[in-house]
């Protein structure tokens, strides 16, 4: 069994979701793995990672927008503020998402459905360098 490892650098611009497909699915190409699973990990608790439409942008905003009404801003809702107005929420919508995914390897490339992207979406508003584990395994 060989194992592949690839840390992906995302910058963020707050408050968004970012594709990864690409460029997972190049790392993966580049293994040239028949058979296996690729295991993602974003190295951070108010940052996650989300399988979701890839086609239609509205998509992605009407998802970070339902996330901010489930966890809104508010000053004095939370106990927990010492990072800033939006740490406590960030930390709220990573427990509601996920932050490591896996997914199957079937001749090189990995299985998803046609409508399907990997998205790492940021949670906190201002923007920041964030770290997905990337772990190939077959």
């Amino acid at each position: 069994m060989n194992q592949y490892f690839h840390d992906l650098i995302v910058d963020t611009d707050g408050s968004s979701m970012h594709s990864i497909t690409g460029e997972v699915e190049k790392f993966v190409r580049d293994q040239r793995l028949i058979g296996g699973l690729c295991q993602l990990s974003v190295l951070h608790t108010s940052a996650s990672l989300l399988i979701q439409e890839n086609a239609s942008t509205d998509v992605q905003r009407d998802i970070v927008r339902f996330l901010d009404l489930l966890a809104p801003m508010e000053r004095g809702r939370y106990e927990h503020e010492l990072e800033g107005l939006d740490d406590m929420p960030a930390h709220l919508k990573t427990v509601l998402t996920q932050t490591h995914l896996t997914l199957s390897v079937r001749d090189s490339r990995l299985v998803l459905g046609t409508w399907q992207g990997i998205f790492l979406l940021e949670h906190r508003t201002r923007g920041s360098k964030r770290q997905v584990q990337i772990h190939l395994v077959g």
